[in-house]
C-alpha cells in the first residue's frame, strides 16, 4: 500500500461507511455541536468551527491520500450518523491511528460497532496494516466497551490529558494489530460492564 488516495464505499447489514462530500458539512456540524459528542472527543470548549471552514474540509476528504475519512451512513434512514477516520499514517510500520465520532442519531443501536468491524477489515485485509492505535478518555465507558469487544488491547494511560469542567480526566491508548485481527476479525466476545 503507498497510500489513501482510494476511498472505498464499505456497506454492512445495518450501516455503509462513504466518501465525504461538501453537501455532508451541515450535518457534520450539527454531530460537531452535540455537547454529549463534543463531551466524549474532547472538544467542548473549543471555538466552534465556521460553517465554510466544514464545507471545505468534508469537500476536500477526497483528495486526502495520507488518510481516510469515511461519513457513517444509517441504512434503516439513510441518514449520516457520524464519522470514521484512520488518520496520521506510519507507512514504515505499516500503521495509524483511528477515531470515530457518532451524533445521537447513530448512537446505541450498535452501529457504530459494525462500522469499526467493517473499517478494521478493509484496514487489515485490504490495506495490509499492522497496527491501528487510538486513544479514548476514561470518562467514555461505552467507547471502551466498544473497543474491546471488536479487538482492541489497553496499552496504556496517558494520565491527565484533558482538562474538562475543571477535573483532569486521562486518555487511554488502545490498540490492534494484524495477527489479532487475523485471529478473531472483531468478534472478541469480550463485554466488558
Amino acid at each position: 500500500m503507498s497510500d489513501f488516495s482510494h476511498k472505498p464505499v464499505l456497506t454492512g447489514d445495518r450501516v455503509v461507511l462513504r466518501p465525504f462530500t461538501e453537501d455532508d458539512a451541515a450535518t457534520m456540524a450539527a454531530i460537531i455541536e452535540d455537547p454529549e459528542t463534543s463531551r466524549l472527543t474532547g472538544g467542548a470548549g473549543r471555538p466552534p468551527f465556521t460553517f465554510a471552514h466544514l464545507r471545505h474540509w468534508y469537500g476536500s476528504r477526497g483528495a486526502q491520500d495520507d488518510r481516510l475519512d469515511l461519513g457513517l451512513v444509517d441504512r434503516a434512514s439513510g441518514g449520516l450518523v457520524g464519522e470514521l477516520v484512520l488518520n496520521e499514517w506510519d507507512e514504515p510500520n505499516r500503521s495509524c491511528n483511528f477515531r470515530v465520532m457518532i451524533g445521537p442519531a447513530g448512537r446505541d443501536r450498535g452501529l457504530g460497532t459494525e462500522a469499526i468491524r467493517l473499517l478494521l477489515a478493509y484496514g487489515f485485509e485490504r490495506l495490509g496494516l499492522h497496527r491501528v492505535h487510538l486513544g479514548v478518555y476514561a470518562f467514555n465507558p461505552r467507547a471502551l466497551r466498544v473497543y474491546e469487544r471488536v479487538g482492541f488491547v489497553r496499552e496504556g494511560v496517558e494520565r491527565q490529558a484533558l482538562l474538562h469542567e475543571g477535573a483532569w480526566i486521562d486518555s487511554i491508548r488502545m490498540a490492534i494489530l494484524a495477527p489479532e485481527w487475523a485471529r478473531h476479525r472483531g468478534h472478541t466476545g469480550t463485554h466488558t460492564p
